[in-house]
């Protein structure tokens, strides 16, 4: 018998038998079988290591732009690149991209991190992306998801809050399928986005439609022309269990029964686990279009925010005297920040957090389960009070000026005027921001929330920015640690903190979430760790290794142990209460306009003491 494979620490492979019988880490006999008969395997999956350099490739589709990066055996980041992708805004809470876009962008960086190297080299890929709902036609061309008919426009992003009314009568069905998604239908899951283009686009995209694609499944199947879906989407984002497959009540229930039409074949039904081959690799057109090799591994695509938990939650630490070392793994908590925020926690037995996603099995670490909970605009939120201000033409001047990019100058403008940076905090002592400025995700789960600022005057000062800019700061850490605190209460124990993505990269957001959560962070020097969680997919998917170590993100790190510079964690947790007031209450929004003047004055006694 061959030994399992092993990535980043994590048994993310698959154990073969003499018979060659594929093990996923599922274990299910049904996806044992299925996927045992499509491999077809006639040689051991183990192999010696290779006398020449191998490299993978990592896609990331994120919001606004596609990234690929070209890996190391040792999980070192050898070449990056980046596209932007267009959005389009047709109507309020509307999002669409195009599915050709997209694709186009992710031949186009595959083609320039591979530049120079020896495409035999390049031994696999994988994909992750956000989950959005791509719309194809019976002859896999774009279908229209918008009232303006526009065919390219074929995808529903995830941000989209379009089907809030019909997640909300989801909801109210009451099915158990929904226990899995922490008792509340989300509009940025697929059900509702679904049920949204049937009951408003029946006879433009409805009826035109044979294909719904989660975005990274989109992706592998552009790449091999295999129809299988990964279960981190399908588990994740639309109710499937890979016990009982698809519940025939659930759709029903909610009026799409539609979709089990020929065994649901719209919506999946052959599926693997992330980072197994998908079909027989790059197709000769893929292959034509990424100038790689026809035949090149393929992996099953993870959700982005779980690539990077891939990525990061590993991580060797020690050595660095963290109250997670010698702790098991379920004792961190991945933070992947960027356009929104992911608090991925994992746990040996399955958790149920209300108002939090999951319980997720084997869906980013095997054997384990995932609990995901989240804030739907943290980087988008930061830009949108930051360049909407009135002062922001000056700050970008004076940052310009000083040769520092807008949000490196604010951070250094506000050490300048707190003096100690200690006190940073207590800057906005009279500032208070409601960041729900796109619905609540977790863990009050309420899409309908609006944010909110206290104690604005009719300045508009570069000072007023900076400090409207940190309140906003403080405000995501604060729901950070609403859902740290729900989900601890719930039987998870987070010790430690691993964060990646965008919002890593700026020193101020990092060091008041390790503040307000008064846990210590670990961030990454290897700034792609979600680059690097989706070429770990592609290195699974070679097969090349027996056991093999792609460390990247995981093992080289660099530890930010931040100890709490102000009394944060008694504020945490009243705001948290408060929080959970307003949802016991469904306070209206001028009701919870007037429970935060008190929090106001709360937080003035706090710091005064």
């Amino acid at each position: 018998m061959s030994p399992p494979v092993h990535l980043a620490g994590l048994s993310i492979g698959a154990q073969v038998t003499d018979t060659l019988a594929l093990h996923i880490s599922t274990g299910r006999a049904s996806e044992r079988s299925f996927i045992r008969t499509r491999l077809n395997l006639s040689v051991p999956l183990t192999m010696p290591l290779p006398s020449v350099e191998c490299y993978y490739v990592g896609v990331d589709v994120g919001t606004a732009s596609v990234r690929a990066a070209l890996v190391t055996q040792d999980g070192s980041v050898r070449t990056t690149a980046e596209e932007p992708i267009h959005i389009w805004q047709p109507s309020p809470d509307h999002y669409v991209q195009s599915s050709t876009d997209i694709w186009d962008q992710c031949c186009l960086v595959v083609r320039r991190v591979t530049q120079g190297v020896e495409k035999s080299q390049v031994r696999g890929m994988g994909f992750d992306a956000t989950c959005s709902l791509v719309v194809l036609d019976q002859h896999f061309q774009p279908v229209a998801v918008n009232q303006d008919g526009v065919q390219e426009q074929n995808v529903v992003m995830w941000m989209d809050h379009r089907a809030s009314e019909q997640a909300a009568r989801i909801t109210s069905t009451g099915h158990q399928v929904l226990q899995r998604v922490g008792g509340v239908m989300s509009p940025e899951m697929q059900p509702p986005k679904l049920l949204w283009l049937k009951e408003n686009l029946r006879e433009t995209c409805w009826k035109k439609a044979a294909h719904f694609f989660d975005l990274p499944d989109f992706l592998s199947w552009k790449a091999t022309g295999s129809l299988e879906r990964s279960l981190c989407t399908l588990v994740c984002k639309w109710t499937y269990c890979p016990k009982e497959k698809w519940d025939a009540t659930f759709w029903k229930a909610i009026g799409l029964e539609d979709l089990l039409a020929k065994n649901c074949s719209k919506i999946g039904i052959f599926t693997c686990c992330p980072g197994m081959p998908v079909g027989k690799g790059l197709s000769t057109q893929a292959a034509a279009e990424t100038q790689l090799n026809m035949g090149t591994a393929v992996a099953a695509s993870l959700i982005d925010a779980h690539a990077g938990g891939l990525g990061v939650i590993g991580a060797d630490v020690k050595g660095f005297h963290l109250p997670c070392e010698g702790q098991p793994m379920t004792s961190r908590m991945a933070l992947i920040c960027g356009t929104s925020s992911c608090h991925l926690g994992i746990s040996q037995q399955p958790l149920y957090v209300p108002g939090v996603w999951g319980p997720y099995f084997s869906v980013m670490v095997p054997g384990l389960w995932l609990n995901e909970g989240g804030q739907s605009a943290t980087g988008k939120l930061i830009d949108h009070v930051v360049k909407g201000h009135a002062a922001f033409p000056q700050l970008k001047d004076l940052a310009e000026q000083s040769g520092e990019g807008v949000y490196s100058y604010l951070n250094r403008h506000l050490e300048s005027m707190a003096g100690d940076p200690g006190c940073l905090g207590q800057l906005t002592t009279n500032l208070h921001v409601w960041p729900d400025f796109h619905g609540n995700r977790s863990p009050l789960a309420d899409p309908t929330l609006k944010g909110m600022m206290i104690g604005l005057t009719l300045s508009h000062t570069v000072d007023d920015l900076a400090l409207l800019y940190l309140a906003t700061l403080q405000a995501i850490a604060l729901g950070t640690r609403h859902i740290l605190d729900t989900m601890q209460e719930m039987g998870h124990d987070i010790r430690t903190l691993f964060l990646c993505g965008g919002l890593s990269k700026n020193a101020l957001f990092v060091q008041i979430h390790a503040d307000v959560t008064g846990l210590p962070i670990v961030l990454s020097c290897q700034t792609d760790a979600v680059l690097v969680g989706a070429a770990i997919l592609g290195a699974c998917a070679s097969h090349d290794y027996s056991s093999i170590q792609v460390p990247g993100a995981s093992a080289k790190t660099s530890i930010a142990p931040l100890a709490p510079r102000f009394a944060w964690p008694a504020l945490a947790y009243f705001c948290s209460h408060v929080a959970k007031t307003i949802a016991s209450i469904q306070l209206t929004s001028e009701g919870a306009a007037g429970l935060l003047v008190l929090l106001d004055s709360v937080v003035i006694m706090l710091v005064r003491r």
